[in-house]
Order: C-alpha cells, then structure tokens, then sequence
C-alpha cells in the first residue's frame, strides 16, 4: 500500500497518523509515506540565499526536522522503518541528494542501508535518484530485497518506466510514493514563494503531478499510476510465488552474475568525520574513575 499525498512545508506527525488509521481499516500490513513526508520537501526556498533571510528559512527548515536519535545540525533525506506495534527499527539515509538538495541535505554513507527479515518479505528502501545509481540497487539485490520501497519526488512521465525496469532487474516487488502537491498546499507568499513565477500559479495549481504506482517483479504494474489526486493505492504481494518465477529468468546476484569478471565491494561501515582514541593509561583511568562513581 502507498500513500500519494499533499507535501505540506512544515507537515505534522499527526497527519501522518491519520492516514496510517486509514490504512488501518482496510488491513494493510505495509505502509509506504513519500520522500521528506514529515519536515515536507522544501520546494521555494532559495538556499543558496546566504543572506539573513536565507539563513533564517533554513532554521525554519531545520525545525521542521525530527532527531533520529540524536540531535544533529545536518540534515538528511531519511526513510525511518517501524514495526507492526510501532517500534523504531532503522533507517536508511539518502546516500546522494540530488542537484540542489544538496544544500540542505547531507551526503549518508553505506551503514545505513538495510534489508530486514520480515513476515512479508526482505524489505529495503532506495529513495528517489539513487535509484540511477546501477551499483546502489546491486548491494540491495545482493542484501536480498524483496519489498523495494522508492519513495520519491520525480513526478516524471519516465520514472515509471525507469521503476519498471529495477522491478524487472532486481526480481522483486516495487512500492512507488510519489509526492502530490498543489500551491496551497505550501504557505502563502510573500512567506513563502513557490517559484520566481509565483504570479502564474493559483492556489489550486497542480506543482508537483504525483503518479505513485505499485510494480511487480515481472514489471507489471498493479495499481496506478495516478495523477489525480491524493489517494491510497493497495495490491497483494505473492512474495513467495512471484519472485521465485521472475528470479527464475533472472537473477542479477545469483545465476545471471558473472563474479570472476565483475563484482561490487560494499563498505557498509559508518564513515565518521571525528574519531577519539584513548591511550591504555587514558582508559585505565577512566575505568578507575567509574569504580570510584560506583561507589
């Protein structure tokens, strides 16, 4: 199941849960929200504006943002994954941000990229433009996913068919949130200006077109796409007969590879800009210090 919905700027928690009640009632066991659905993806702000007001659309921004854990001053584009009673599981963050949103959001590295062992299936996600990145999507088949999440911002005609192939390619089960949006959806000028033609666009104007779509592992698309409007969009997925048939024509980490001439090395560790080594007598010290707390 995907949503398509209304990117509002500064998006609450709360509408989310609204719509997560809803999905509910028809007894989804899997939800899938559009990229930066929460702190909303900042289209209008200028954030090559270095001055005050640049600046200070930026600290609005960063507001809008959640701490996943700990509190950091650089954001990033982050799918947040929960289990069925709601309990925090991981994330994944963008390793890429594409054009622009690289001014206000950071660059990830592989740590943060995993596959889990559900009930449905083996589910990841790969967000927006890093789904051009051919070796990005075969670590993720070689993690073995099945339920392949994509939630993005590309409205575009072609990114259905771009889907369709990593459906086929990776043998399983794509889920496509593409974000819906109409002006009104964003604060009004002069607040905020959707674009330099802001004068050519009515509250009612379609900015972002949407086309959320669910794909098979053969590249059959089930439900969608859609342009119309918000709106959930729901299939069944025969994970354990339908991806099996489509790996049995190909499999590109496993019959259809060809490692004694090509093959990827993942550094899945975290890649840390500070790193604090103690001396032995340094930890000695602190280790004598905390008996001395316990005490």
């Amino acid at each position: 199941m995907i949503y398509d919905l209304s990117m509002l700027h500064f998006l609450r928690a709360d509408k989310a849960e609204r719509f997560l009640k809803e999905a509910v009632a028809v007894e989804s066991q899997l939800v899938v929200f559009p990229e930066a659905f929460i702190g909303g993806y900042p289209r209008g702000y200028n954030f090559a504006d270095q001055s005050p007001r640049g600046k200070e659309s930026f600290r609005k921004y960063h507001a809008s943002a959640i701490n996943v854990p700990d509190f950091v001053y650089t954001l990033y584009c982050t799918v947040l994954f929960f289990d069925p009673e709601g309990n925090y599981l991981g994330k994944h963050r963008k390793l890429m941000p594409t054009y622009w949103e690289r001014l206000f959001w950071g660059f990830a590295d592989c740590s943060t990229t995993p596959v889990y062992d559900t009930p449905y299936g083996k589910l990841g996600s790969v967000i927006c433009w890093e789904n051009r990145m051919p070796l990005f999507r075969t670590a993720m088949y070689g993690k073995g996913i099945e339920i392949y999440c994509a939630p993005t911002a590309d409205s575009r005609d072609t990114w259905v068919a771009t889907m369709r192939h990593v459906a086929i390619e990776g043998g399983c089960y794509v889920l496509l949130p593409i974000q819906f949006c109409r002006r009104k959806d964003y604060p009004p000028p002069p607040e905020y200006l959707y674009s330099p033609t802001e004068e050519d666009v009515t509250p009612d104007s379609i900015v972002w077109a949407g086309g959320s779509v669910i794909i098979s592992p053969h590249g059959k698309i089930l439900p969608g796409p859609n342009y119309e409007g918000e709106g959930l969009f729901t299939a069944d997925l025969d994970v354990r007969n339908e991806i099996p048939k489509a790996k049995f024509q190909f499999d590109a980490v496993g019959h259809y590879s060809r490692a004694d001439v090509l093959s990827l090395t993942v550094n899945n560790r975290p890649l840390l800009p500070v790193t604090f080594i103690s001396s032995p007598s340094k930890i000695k010290d602190d280790e004598e210090m905390d008996e001395c707390k316990d005490i």
